[in-house]
């Protein structure tokens, strides 16, 4: 497809002298459309060029040399040059290349590279709770679309299987198991024993000082501790596959902290040698603040067991030596920044290419809280993400049964309609943002919502259900989409590429939720302004081929956020 940014680039760089690429990130798209489809702001040009920004934006209209089959004509406005774009020209672009390929908007530009994407991540014997909603979602719409830009891209679920609060489990275990009937209902009688041998820990120190030592026998892989942790791991795992089978969510990696255990040695030697690991108060410890870090790292606790720390920085020497990563990216919330910050330092003396510790990087996200506050698992005041999933389905199977009762497969298309609404509320703003959780507001079906957009996916099949054909892409006449809401549609559908790459440049997946919203709406003002089955079959052909070209981008986008798309609803 015809890249209309880099014509124009190309062309502005023979005037100036300035690298093309360069010049392209300066192209913007103007808000208003009268303003032409690209905007060239020449301010960025003024300190080199020594001249006034209108002033430039005049001489390289006079003397650009423009193919009048692609670009129809420059105006200057104020410092920018502003072109438009033969929209005939643009129409075919796009609807021929939907025509031929399946994978619209899929390219190879990651072919060759290596991307590991370390998300989910919940923790063993405890609740899956809303707080891990983000993480899975956020992580698996980016895998997604790394994975569809040609990226070999590596999922890890690092789950929380090691730490002192198994020392905490195994001793609650040991005091109160019986009383607790783990097989049948795991992760809830766990989360009791973990609250209750918390509040004991707070009362008696003394017990705090066991579960510790309870955790440094597991490391020293104690036979009784290893069997009690495994089998809290088994039950817990099979709890979490619950939710994931209804997310749809999949990885191709299960090693969370405990796979390290044995290759924790070595991280701890290799820092050793580099005369960098200190003892403090009997700990082992890396000073940062020279990087400025006033934080110590802590690599070794004084009682001889090991931190996050030590765990995720032997992982990063495993996932290099493993995967050979450029890109190692972290979808953990921003409580973590220190901690990633820490991590990230450390691992530079490792040994290993700069390739490898330039290539880190923490993708934060917001809290999810409660209206009461923050949830806390040692308070037992949590949202199971199970639970809210379910209920989701619910509501929406209520709406089904009420709106449309005689519909097949009211079950399939309720929980593809709950479990959209769920993941779309969540990746549709900025995924720093902190949110409250309220139920209202996830189950919501009106508005800019997943549901809206399964909806308008919904109208486009039943409009092509109607005409009962699409046309082939030969039967299609461009010049009968010129109408303004076909031409937004065609802009936009160029544009999804470009979204995809916006995406994976800023680790950012609301900006594809918020590019989905607006193809829904500018497919329905298509549908509300335009007749779609008419009897000129010209126009009808084009029409009902627009129809198409939406629906089918719109499905590719929201697959790639992880929400299916049913048929009717």
């Amino acid at each position: 497809m015809i890249n209309f940014k880099n014509i124009i680039a190309k062309e502005i760089a023979e005037i100036v002298n300035i690298n093309e690429k360069e010049l392209e990130s300066y192209i913007e798209i103007p808000k208003d459309t009268n303003n032409g489809d690209y905007a060239f702001p020449c301010f960025r040009l003024a300190k080199e060029l020594k001249k006034a920004p209108q002033m430039i934006a005049e001489d390289i209209k006079n003397q650009i040399k423009i193919d009048e089959k692609i670009i129809d004509k420059v105006e200057v406005a104020g410092g920018y040059l502003n072109f438009y774009i033969h929209q005939e020209q643009m129409i075919k672009e796009v609807l021929q290349e939907i025509a031929n390929h399946e994978e619209y908007g899929k390219s190879e530009i990651g072919k060759g590279k290596n991307i590991v994407i370390d998300y989910s991540a919940p923790n063993i014997a405890k609740p899956f709770h809303i707080g891990h909603l983000r993480s899975t979602v956020i992580g698996g719409a980016l895998y997604n679309i790394y994975k569809y830009l040609g990226y070999h891209t590596i999922g890890i679920n690092h789950l929380g299987d090691y730490g002192t609060q198994f020392g905490k489990l195994i001793e609650g275990y040991k005091l109160w198991g019986k009383e607790y009937d783990i097989e049948k209902d795991p992760i809830n009688e766990l989360t009791k024993i973990y609250v209750r041998i918390n509040q004991l820990c707070k009362e008696d120190e003394k017990v705090l000082e066991q579960c510790r030592m309870n955790f440094k026998l597991l490391e020293e892989g104690d036979s009784y501790c290893t069997e009690i942790w495994e089998k809290f791991r088994s039950l817990s795992l099979k709890e979490f596959q619950k939710v994931y089978d209804l997310l749809g969510s999949h990885f191709d990696s299960w090693n969370g902290e405990a796979f390290y255990s044995d290759k924790m040695p070595e991280v701890i030697q290799i820092l050793e040698k580099s005369g960098k690991l200190e003892e403090s108060q009997g700990a082992k410890i890396i000073n940062l603040e020279d990087k400025g870090i006033n934080t110590p790292c802590i690599i070794q606790k004084s009682n001889g067991s090991t931190t996050y720390a030590t765990r995720d920085l032997a992982a990063i020497l495993y996932r290099a030596r493993t995967y050979d990563f450029d890109k190692a990216l972290y979808v953990v919330s921003y409580e973590q920044t220190l901690h990633f910050k820490q991590v990230f330092e450390v691992a530079k003396l490792l040994g290993i290419d700069e390739k490898y510790t330039n290539g880190l990087k923490h993708v934060p996200f917001g809290m999810v809280a409660l209206p009461t506050g923050k949830m806390s698992t040692r308070e037992g005041n949590i949202v199971k993400l199970e639970e809210l999933l379910n209920e989701a389905i619910a509501r929406a199977k209520e709406i089904i049964e009420e709106k449309n009762p005689e519909l097949q497969n009211k079950e399939e298309v309720a929980k593809k309609v709950g479990v959209g609404a769920v993941i779309f509320n969540d990746l549709s703003n900025s995924r720093i943002k902190d949110e409250i959780f309220d139920w209202n507001q996830v189950l919501n079906f009106q508005g800019e919502t997943g549901p809206y957009i399964q909806y308008t996916y919904v109208r486009t099949k039943s409009v092509l259900e109607k005409a009962g054909y699409v046309p082939k892409i030969e039967e299609v006449q461009y010049d009968k989409l010129l109408d303004e809401t076909s031409k937004n549609i065609i802009k936009l559908l160029y544009n999804f590429e470009n979204i995809l790459e916006q995406v994976t440049d800023k680790e950012e997946p609301s900006i594809l939720s918020r590019y989905l919203i607006d193809l829904a709406k500018a497919f329905s003002n298509f549908y509300n302004d335009n007749k779609i089955l008419v009897e000129d079959k010209e126009i009808q052909n084009a029409r009902v081929y627009l129809t198409y070209a939406a629906g089918k981008v719109l499905k590719i986008g929201a697959n790639l956020l992880g929400i299916e798309m049913p048929d009717k609803m």
